[in-house]
Formats: structure tokens, C-alpha cells, sequence
């Protein structure tokens, strides 16, 4: 099974259906913290529902053609959270990645570590030329990833998601592989 190690204490690994009630809890026991900028949060109502989203997960190996693209945090040999690509354009090169966390692993440097891990990932193995992450303008934790990350803000998607029937903008970050190459070797 395909396993990134992050560091002592972190590493990201691919879901497998014998994750499905630990995720269930996971996203039941922070339900309103992820509720207020996910959509998806309403779906996933019981282990059943995680289970058929894991499963769904195995398709994104085909899509980036034998990669993983979604992967569960693992903290402490607990897990945490997610992180992944929600789009992968093999024939241009880019991706977009996303990312949430339990309520209770938060300021612990988890997602932000997690976050570059998927990014050298991406860069490193998948062969990407550049990584896109959004967030919703409002979500100063969110966004704070990839300008702590040193992505490029390049603007602002007007009304790009419905969450909770309310449509949110999108800020929209970038790094290039020569960038990231440049600020990691350098």
C-alpha cells in the first residue's frame, strides 16, 4: 500500500474500505466545524457513506495514471484528516488539491505539513508543472496553507461553491515546479 512518510509523527497513506467507521467518526465528531466551508459534509451520514466514498477514492489512481490522489492523514498513528488532488489534468500538468482536518488536530502544523508533502508529491513524482489550491475568501485557516506554503494568490473565483445556500468566492493560489524546485533546493 502506497505510504508517504511526512515526518516521526505524520505520514499520508491511501484509504482503504477498513477506514470507513473510523472516517464516519472522524467527520461526525467534527460535523460543525467542517460543515461551515465543506458541502460535502451533509452526505457523508453514516459508515455506509464513507465506505462508498473510499471506494469512489480508488478510481483517482487511474485518473492519475497509478498515482494515489486521495490520501488519509495519519497523526500519531491516528487518523486525522484528508488531503488530495480534487482535479488532476494529466495532459497539461495540473492539479488542484484540497485538504480538511478533524477539529481537534488543528494548530498542530498537521495540514500545513501534509500539504507540502502532497506537493513535492505531486511535483516530484506525479511529474506535475503546477498545483492549484483554493479556498473560500472567508477562510482565513484555509488560505493561510498555501501563503504559508509561498503559493502565488492569483485572484478571486466570484460565487464559485454553494455551502450551507450561500455561494462563496474562491481565492485562488499557485506554485509552479520550478518555483517549488527553487525554494526547496536553493
Amino acid at each position: 500500500m502506497f505510504k508517504y512518510q511526512v515526518n516521526e509523527d505524520l505520514y499520508l497513506r491511501m484509504y482503504t474500505v477498513d477506514d470507513a467507521a473510523a472516517l464516519y467518526h472522524l467527520i461526525e465528531e467534527s460535523r460543525d466545524h467542517l460543515k461551515e466551508w465543506l458541502a460535502w459534509v451533509d452526505y457523508n451520514t453514516d459508515v455506509e457513506a464513507s465506505k462508498e466514498w473510499i471506494q469512489g477514492t480508488f478510481k483517482g489512481v487511474v485518473e492519475t495514471g497509478g498515482y494515489p490522489k486521495t490520501l488519509a492523514i495519519i497523526y500519531q498513528d491516528e487518523l486525522v484528516g484528508t488531503v488530495g488532488f480534487n482535479e488532476v489534468n494529466r495532459t497539461h500538468k495540473y492539479a488542484s488539491i484540497g485538504y480538511w482536518l478533524s477539529e481537534k488536530n488543528q494548530k498542530k502544523g498537521i495540514i500545513t505539513e501534509a500539504c507540502r508533502a502532497i506537493v513535492t508529491y505531486g511535483f516530484s513524482d506525479i511529474g506535475l508543472n503546477r498545483i492549484e489550491i483554493r479556498a473560500a475568501s472567508g477562510n482565513k485557516k484555509s488560505r493561510a496553507i498555501p501563503e504559508r506554503l509561498g503559493f502565488h494568490e492569483e485572484g478571486i473565483l466570484r460565487q464559485i461553491e454553494l455551502v450551507n445556500e450561500e455561494f462563496y468566492d474562491h481565492v485562488v493560489y499557485s506554485m509552479l515546479a520550478e518555483d517549488w524546485k527553487r525554494k526547496h533546493d536553493g
